[in-house]
């Protein structure tokens, strides 16, 4: 008898009955809460491949649909947090706006700096696995660059690039650039001694190697650093945005609409610019797929 008062559905219903007690608000939220748990965990059980795609699409819209009960309930003022439909309602009534946004931040921003941080990391890391008194050198460097907190930095790049997209890729490409040189220099040294020497019993040059055997080998690394800073390039340019910049562009309409209290903006500028990061991240993790399908981990 001592081990039924442990059963996930008696606690459950306890804590559902504890919360109507206390408020019938509460416990309608535990109600529901509590019954999308059995269900995801119904479906999780199952196994199947939908399953697998399922539970984190209703996940998903369980957190959601917890969000707008508790606003509704609770009556949250909109100031404070706005519910997923006034967000929602927001952002197809703006959506003209919030593409001229996130075609100034992603496009003009993001990307240019994103690209040339990537380039001149991986650059920069084949020079230092070649020569290593640069790898002595630029890795502390690269490091102190990293540090560097970018509220501090940003306001700089704008006084020196202006308030266009330049001043914003060069805050992305400082913070691209050290995760880039550190994955590549560590995946450069991914070969081992063995397969080493025998690219020297083939008479293999530098060039060869390096593109015959440590490239390929880095690919696993390269790509950790390119998914690190697709989210890191969305973010540098949405925060460098917040010291200057035209009268377009998401972190600027967050900062204006934050001043205005227009907090349905500001939710739906968070929403556009976590499903944009979300999709950047997938795009380079199908191509790290395409491009490592050798590796152990892309085996299935």
């Amino acid at each position: 008898m001592s081990g039924a008062w442990v059963r996930p559905e008696l606690f459950g219903g306890l804590a559902v009955a504890l919360g109507f007690v206390l408020d019938w608000r509460l416990g309608l939220v535990l109600a529901f809460w509590l019954g999308a748990w059995w269900l995801n965990a119904r479906l999780a059980a199952t196994g199947t491949k939908a399953a697998g795609y399922l539970v984190p699409v209703v996940f998903g819209f369980v957190l959601l649909g917890l969000w707008e009960l508790v606003v509704r309930l609770f009556s949250v003022p909109m100031v404070i947090l706005p519910g997923p439909s006034a967000i929602w309602a927001r952002i197809v009534t703006s959506t003209d706006l919030l593409w001229a946004d996130f075609f100034q931040t992603f496009v003009l921003g993001a990307l240019p700096g994103y690209g040339m941080g990537a380039a001149a990391g991986i650059a920069v890391g084949v020079l230092a696995d070649r020569f290593g008194f640069l790898e002595r050198g630029l890795l502390p460097v690269g490091n102190f660059m990293a540090a560097l907190p970018i509220v501090g930095t940003a306001p700089i790049f704008v006084m020196w690039y202006g308030f266009g997209w330049q001043s914003k890729a060069a805050v992305v490409f400082t913070m691209v650039f050290f995760p880039m040189l550190v994955n590549t220099v560590a995946g450069l040294k991914e070969a081992s001694a063995m397969q080493r020497d025998l690219m020297r019993t083939y008479a293999a040059g530098a060039g060869a190697t390096l593109w015959k055997l440590k490239l390929p080998a880095a690919m696993p690394f390269v790509f950790n650093g390119l998914k690190i800073s697709s989210t890191l390039a969305l973010i540098g340019a949405i925060v460098a945005e917040f010291f200057g910049s035209p009268i377009v562009g998401m972190g600027f309409r967050i900062s204006t609409s934050v001043g205005q209290l227009a907090l349905d903006m500001v939710w739906a500028e968070i929403a556009v610019a976590a499903l944009a990061g979300s999709l950047f991240y997938g795009a380079v993790a199908l191509g790290e797929r395409w491009v490592t399908f050798w590796h152990p981990s892309q085996r299935t």
